[in-house]
């Protein structure tokens, strides 16, 4: 539906509008809230989570939060308040649920639950109660207070079977009298639960799909996600497809239903299509936001489909003349510098290009755009002893456990004055052997010189998030530092 890295997808429909909630780990904001008049076209609407208060790891502060914070998590509508809840599970710990009356927000925190709800799917039943499945291998619904701030009972209702494996991914949905837990088997199959009565069953498993070849060439089974049904009364299954180095993309299909009440995947050639025809549905309002374009910073905050390398010091950026960014962190490592901020690559390939001012750099300052996950290369400026150079570095790596391995090596350099450049990266993220990512930079913003080698990029999928577009500008040796970036391209082919 959108390259782009949108894993664990929820989804629903308000009216005549559908919204798409993904996870993000440790970027922020947190649970990015896309929307669409077609199931077809998105954009980036706001995000359920305003900041990752979860502890000072979530600012880079005394500790780092990869891969940690906002996993598979809930969206979901409530009628009779006109309110939107989101809830998530946060390092195994407590379920934070927020709530709002638009996705735009404000998105405020609506309660903290002493539970894991792991995983988890929400259900307002037809009177209004809330309830939430979640679990792994043992699945769990609790049941909400009338307000949605506590729990007032939970139990188990199923117990994988061993032949199966590992269930988790929670949706939890009411179709014609019967209560529905639809699950994935990571990575390669779906399952669904049903029963007849009631939410805490009992239920009957069945299998949805087990290694189906997606339409993404190279990736992997889809799965995850959840279902959802058009204003005319078709069922569509949004699932996401393993995709690296991109990430998990999402990928849409149509639902048939069984006689007896099962739902089946609408296939082509017994694989998952492709393409199918558009949805029959209104015709949308208007065009959504393309996600090419440029931004130039001239609003009163970034816009939602941009996200920082965990909380930003918001005293050391601002926007309305450009993106300006201050240091905010003296250090010698891009993954312990605060304030870098990123943007989802678009699939197959795209090209970014920032316009940079380093004209107020300071000594020992690095500045410039990287290719960011645990393997990350790249292009920039730094100044030392009062001299600028434009530098390519690569070999900035983690560990298992995302401790920093290697600070970068330094692969191209070349003098730089004037105090404004254009850089630019051009990445490939399709599953495969090439995975290259190309950086070049220019002196006017119209003829562009390759620079370095080409960065091959990471594709085992343990960091889960995909790689990303990053601006950062971080301080080796004191802050005092800024530059601006004026403007920010994303082009396809």
């Amino acid at each position: 539906m959108l390259w782009e890295d949108l894993a664990d997808a929820d989804v629903i429909r308000v009216g005549d509008t559908y919204y798409y909630s993904a996870s993000t780990m440790h970027y922020s904001p947190g649970a990015p809230i896309l929307r669409s008049y077609d199931l077809v076209h998105w954009e980036f609407a706001g995000h359920s989570v305003p900041t990752l208060d979860f502890g000072s790891k979530y600012d880079l502060n005394g500790g780092r939060a990869y891969v940690n914070g906002v996993w598979a998590s809930f969206l979901n509508y409530r009628k009779s308040n006109k309110t939107f809840y989101w809830g998530g599970c946060i390092d195994f710990s407590k379920t934070y649920i927020y709530t709002a009356t638009s996705v735009e927000g404000p998105w405020n925190r609506h309660t903290t639950i002493n539970n894991c709800y792991y995983d988890a799917g929400l259900l307002i039943d037809d009177d209004d109660t809330m309830y939430v499945s979640y679990g792994n291998t043992g699945i769990s619904v609790a049941q909400l207070s009338a307000d949605g701030k506590t729990q007032v009972r939970a139990q188990q209702v199923f117990q994988t079977p061993s032949d199966v494996g590992t269930l988790e991914g929670s949706r939890m949905y009411k179709i014609n009298g019967s209560y529905y837990i639809f699950l994935t088997r990571p990575a390669n199959g779906q399952y669904i639960l049903k029963s007849s009565g009631g939410p805490f069953g009992p239920y009957t498993m069945r299998q949805v799909l087990l290694n189906m070849s997606g339409p993404v060439s190279g990736g992997g089974v889809p799965h995850q996600g959840g279902l959802v049904q058009t204003q005319n009364g078709a069922w569509y299954y949004m699932a996401f497809q393993d995709a690296y180095p991109g990430g998990r993309v999402p990928v849409l299909a149509p639902i048939t239903w069984t006689s007896d009440g099962w739902p089946v995947v609408q296939t082509v050639n017994n694989a998952w299509g492709a393409s199918y025809p558009y949805p029959n549905v209104p015709r949308p309002p208007r065009e959504v936001k393309s996600p090419t374009g440029t931004d130039t910073f001239t609003g009163t905050a970034l816009g939602p489909e941009w996200e920082w390398n965990h909380n930003p010091d918001t005293t050391k950026y601002s926007v309305g003349n450009g993106l300006r960014l201050q240091t905010a962190t003296v250090t010698n490592d891009l993954y312990s510098a605060r304030n870098t901020v990123t943007h989802r690559i678009l699939g197959p390939s795209s090209t970014a290009t920032i316009q940079l001012d380093y004209s107020t750099m300071r000594d020992g300052d690095r500045a410039g755009l990287a290719m960011l996950r645990d393997s990350s290369a790249w292009i920039g400026v730094r100044r030392d002893n009062g001299q600028t150079r434009l530098v390519a570095t690569n070999n900035l790596t983690m560990n298992s456990s995302w401790q920093t391995t290697g600070t970068g090596t330094e692969v191209a350099s070349t003098p730089v004055s004037g105090g404004r450049i254009w850089l630019r990266v051009n990445a490939d993220i399709r599953p495969g052997t090439g995975r290259q990512a190309r950086f070049s930079y220019s002196t006017d913003g119209v003829n562009f010189t390759s620079f370095g080698p080409a960065f091959t990029m990471g594709n085992a999928w343990q960091f889960f998030m995909g790689y990303r577009f990053a601006i950062f500008n971080y301080a080796t040796q004191s802050l005092g530092g800024a530059v601006t970036v004026n403007r920010f391209d994303l082009t396809t082919p």
